[in-house]
C-alpha cells in the first residue's frame, strides 16, 4: 500500500499532460450528390465515422440521458467522484468480483485521449488525468469532447455520427427515447450492438430512461411516453456508390472538410453504371472486359457521372482501376483538333478537298485507312465525319506536328508531354496517351464555342482541377468542327444512316480507335452536356476489332437518350460570322457561274474561300504512267527487310482498269495502282488501257 501511495505522489510531481490539436481527429469526409443524395462516407484516421458537434448541437435528452447513466454528480465533483468510488469498492468487496465502476466522464474522457490498461496503476493515471482536465476546461467543453470521441458501436465515434446512423437524424433532433437508447449503448457498445442485439439495446435503454426518472430529470409521464415509443433503425446502411469518383474527389478535399456536395448526379451515375455493365456483358465475346464515362455539365465543366470500370469489385478484370482517368490512346478522336487548327488559320475550309490516297510522309510515315481503302479526292467534311486517316495526317502536315501539340495541350490534354518530334504527324491520329476525362473536357470546349473550362467535382466547397479558363478555338471555328460532326449525311459513307452516332435530337459526335484495337473512344456533345466514353482492358490485351462506333458507341447513344430526357438540349446556336454558300464541288471553292457541280457548305467568313473560275482539270482521255517515270534509279536499303521495300506503280486511265508487264511477265490485277516489291536489276515497264500501252524503263540498284 505504501508503494502505491509513493507512486501516486511521483505522479503528482510529474508535468502536466497537455493535450494538443494533435490529440483529436479530423472530421470524417461524407459526399453527396448535387440534390443532396448521400454518396460515400469516409473513416476518420481513426478508422471510424467521426462528424464533431459543438455542445449546443447535442440534444438537452442525451445529456440528460448520459449524466443520468453515467455520471449524474459530473457537475459537482472536480473530476472523480469519492462518493462513487467508495459505493464502488463497497460493492466489488461484498461480492468478492468487480460488480460496479466508478469512472466519471472526465475519467472516460481521459481515457480516451490518453488510453492505458485498466490496473490500478493505470487507474491512478487516469484519475490524475481527469483532475488535470478540469483544472484546464470547463464542464461545457469537457462534455463537448466526451460526446464527440464516444464510440458507440459500427464504427461510430460521437454523437452525431451515431444519431445519423442509427436513426438518420442529427444529435440535435434525438427523441428522449432515442437519447436514451443511444446514451445506453456508452456502457459495451459490441454487447448491446443494436444490430446484433436490438433486445438487448432496448432493455439498456429502458434503464437509463428508469435512471432519469430515479434522478428527477424526467417526470413519471415523460417517463411512460418514452417508454412506449416504438423504436427503428432508419439508416444502418452505408452507401458506397461512384467509388472512382468519390475516391477521386477525396484526394482533392481540403482537411477541415466535413459534409461535400459533390457535381454529380446520383441517379444518372446509377443508370450510367448499369448501362457499361449491360454493354461489356453484350461484349465479352470479343474479349472487351471494361469501360468507363465521364458525363459533364458544359456550363460549369461539373463531372456529371464518373463510371471508372464495368465493376470496381471484379479483382480479374482490375475493377479498381480508373478508366476515367487512365492514360490510352485515343485514335481518331483528337482529328477535329487537327481540322480546327487549318479553319482557324485559315488554310483550310470544311468544303477544302484534299487527295486520300496513298502517301508517305516525313520519316516514312505511311497511314492507311479503317477500311483499307482510298477514296481519291474527298472534302474536308466528308473526310473529317468519315474519319478517314490520310487526310486528317494532310490537314497536320499544313500546320505542324509542334502547332498541334500546342493547341491540344491548351485544350487540357496535358498527358501529351513529350516534345513535338516524339509524335510526329501520328499525333493527329492519336498515337500519344490521354485520359478519359481531359479528353471529354476538350470536346466540351468546343460545345462551349471553343472556351475551355476546368472540371469541377465538388459545389460546396467548389473544387476544381488545375487550370484556367483559356479561349481555344474562335466561336466560328468552334462551330464549324461542330456542324461537321453532327452531319449524319456526312458520315453515312463510312458509318451508314442508322449508326449509334444518330440521335434524333442535334448532337456533334466523334469516334476513335486505336490501331490495335486496344482502345476505343466516343465522345459526344449537346450544347447542354458532354459525354466520352471508352472501351478496352485493363491489361493491354487487344480487343476482336471492336471500334469506336460499335464498342463506345451504343453506351454514349443510350446515355444521350437519357440525358436529353432529364437534361434537354437545344440546337447549336449559330455564332456571328458564319457563311453559307454554294461550293464547287471539283475545287472545293466558291462556286462560278461555270460550275457544273454545287453544294452549299458553312464558312467562317473571314476564311472564305476564293471563287472558282469553272476550269476544272480536264477528264482523263488516254492513257499516261504516273510512276515510276522512265529511267529511275532506285536502291535497296539493307537495313530495312527487303519484303517491305516496294515502289508505288500509277497510270491515269480512262477505262480505269490498267494491266501491266515488268520484263514480260504479266503483273496480277487490273487496278490502275499497284505496288511491286523491287529486285535489283534494270526492268521494263509495261501498262495497257484498252488499245493504249506505254513502256518505260528504270534500275534498282542492290
Amino acid at each position: 500500500m505504501r508503494t502505491w501511495v509513493c507512486k501516486v505522489l511521483l505522479l503528482m510531481l510529474l508535468p502536466c499532460q497537455v493535450w494538443g490539436e494533435e490529440a483529436f481527429l479530423s472530421p470524417s469526409k461524407q459526399i453527396y450528390d448535387r440534390y443532396g443524395a448521400p454518396m460515400r462516407g469516409f473513416l476518420s484516421e481513426n478508422d471510424t465515422y467521426y462528424l464533431p458537434v459543438p455542445l449546443e448541437e447535442v440534444s438537452p435528452w442525451l445529456i440528460a440521458a448520459v449524466l443520468a447513466a453515467e455520471d449524474k454528480r459530473f457537475f459537482s465533483h472536480p473530476g472523480v467522484d469519492v462518493k462513487a468510488v467508495l459505493r464502488a469498492a463497497w460493492q466489488n468487496a461484498s461480492e468478492g468480483e468487480i460488480v460496479s465502476g466508478a469512472s466519471t466522464i472526465t475519467q472516460q474522457l481521459a481515457r480516451a485521449l490518453e488510453p492505458r490498461p485498466r490496473t490500478l496503476w493505470g487507474k491512478a493515471k487516469e484519475a490524475y488525468n481527469a483532475l488535470l482536465l478540469e483544472r484546464k476546461m470547463s464542464k461545457e467543453e469537457i462534455l463537448e469532447e466526451y460526446f464527440n470521441l464516444l464510440e458507440l458501436g459500427n464504427l461510430t465515434q460521437g454523437v452525431e455520427a451515431a444519431s445519423r446512423f442509427y436513426f438518420n437524424v442529427s444529435a440535435s433532433e434525438l427523441s428522449l427515447s432515442q437519447a436514451a437508447f443511444l446514451a445506453g449503448l456508452i456502457k459495451s457498445p459490441t454487447y448491446y450492438n443494436p444490430l446484433k442485439h436490438f433486445a438487448r439495446a432496448l432493455k439498456r435503454r429502458d434503464w437509463v430512461l428508469k435512471r432519469m426518472r430515479e434522478n428527477e430529470f424526467i417526470d413519471e409521464e415523460m417517463y411512460q411516453i418514452a417508454l412506449s415509443e416504438k423504436l427503428e433503425l432508419k439508416s444502418a446502411s452505408r452507401p458506397f456508390d461512384a467509388p472512382h469518383f468519390t475516391r477521386f474527389l477525396y484526394g482533392l478535399l481540403p482537411p477541415d472538410t466535413r459534409d461535400i456536395v459533390s457535381t454529380l448526379d446520383r441517379e444518372l451515375q446509377l443508370y450510367a453504371e448499369q448501362l457499361v455493365k449491360n454493354y461489356v456483358s453484350q461484349l465479352k465475346e470479343e474479349n472487351v472486359t471494361n469501360a468507363a464515362v465521364v458525363v459533364l455539365d458544359n456550363a460549369t465543366g461539373g463531372i456529371l457521372a464518373y463510371v471508372g470500370s464495368a465493376d470496381f469489385y471484379n479483382e480479374k478484370n482490375n475493377g479498381q482501376v480508373d478508366g476515367a482517368r487512365a492514360l490510352r490512346q485515343p485514335g481518331s478522336a483528337l482529328k477535329p483538333f487537327a481540322y480546327g487548327l487549318t479553319f482557324e488559320e485559315g488554310k483550310l475550309t470544311p468544303g477544302s478537298l484534299l487527295s486520300d490516297e496513298d502517301t508517305f510522309f516525313e520519316g516514312g510515315f505511311r497511314p492507311r485507312n479503317y477500311d483499307e481503302n482510298y477514296h481519291g479526292q474527298v472534302s474536308v467534311r466528308t473526310a473529317l465525319a468519315c474519319s478517314y486517316n490520310i487526310p486528317a495526317v494532310k490537314a497536320a502536315e499544313k500546320t505542324g506536328a509542334s502547332n498541334l501539340l500546342a493547341l491540344l495541350r491548351r485544350a487540357g490534354l496535358t498527358t501529351l508531354d513529350k516534345p513535338a518530334d516524339f509524335y510526329g504527324l501520328g499525333l493527329a491520329l492519336g498515337n500519344g496517351e490521354v485520359r478519359l476525362l481531359d479528353l471529354t473536357n476538350s470536346y466540351a470546349a468546343l460545345a462551349r464555342g471553343g472556351v475551355y473550362k476546368p472540371v469541377a467535382a465538388a459545389l460546396n466547397p467548389v473544387i476544381t482541377l488545375p487550370g484556367r479558363e483559356t479561349r481555344v478555338f474562335s466561336e466560328q471555328t468552334a462551330y464549324l468542327i461542330t456542324d461537321i460532326l453532327s452531319d449524319n449525311n456526312a458520315r453515312a459513307p463510312a458509318f451508314g444512316l442508322n449508326s449509334p452516332l444518330f440521335m434524333a435530337f442535334p448532337l456533334a459526335a466523334k469516334t476513335g480507335t486505336s490501331k490495335d484495337y486496344k482502345d476505343n473512344f466516343t465522345v459526344g456533345y449537346t450544347p447542354r452536356w458532354t459525354i466520352g466514353v471508352w472501351v478496352g482492358n485493363f491489361n493491354a490485351q487487344p480487343m476482336q476489332k471492336v471500334s469506336g462506333v460499335t464498342g463506345a458507341g451504343p453506351i454514349m447513344h443510350d446515355l444521350a437518350v437519357y440525358l436529353q430526357q432529364k437534361y434537354p438540349a437545344g440546337p447549336f446556336e449559330i455564332p456571328p460570322g458564319i457563311t453559307r454558300a454554294l461550293v464547287c464541288t471539283q475545287s472545293g471553292l466558291l462556286a462560278g457561274p461555270g460550275c457544273a457541280h454545287t453544294k452549299e457548305e458553312v464558312f467562317d467568313s473571314q476564311h472564305l474561300p476564293a471563287r472558282c473560275s469553272g476550269q476544272h482539270k480536264p477528264e482523263i482521255t488516254g492513257l499516261r504512267m504516273l510512276s515510276p517515270s522512265a529511267a529511275d534509279v532506285f536502291k535497296l536499303d539493307p537495313s530495312v527487310a527487303r519484303a517491305s521495300q516496294a515502289i508505288k506503280l500509277q497510270a491515269e486511265c480512262a477505262q480505269a482498269a490498267c494491266s501491266w508487264e515488268m520484263d514480260g511477265k504479266t503483273l496480277p490485277g487490273t487496278a490502275c495502282k499497284t505496288w511491286w516489291t523491287l529486285q535489283p536489276g534494270k526492268h521494263r515497264l509495261r501498262v495497257s488501257c484498252g488499245l493504249e500501252k506505254q513502256e518505260i524503263s528504270f534500275e534498282v540498284l542492290p
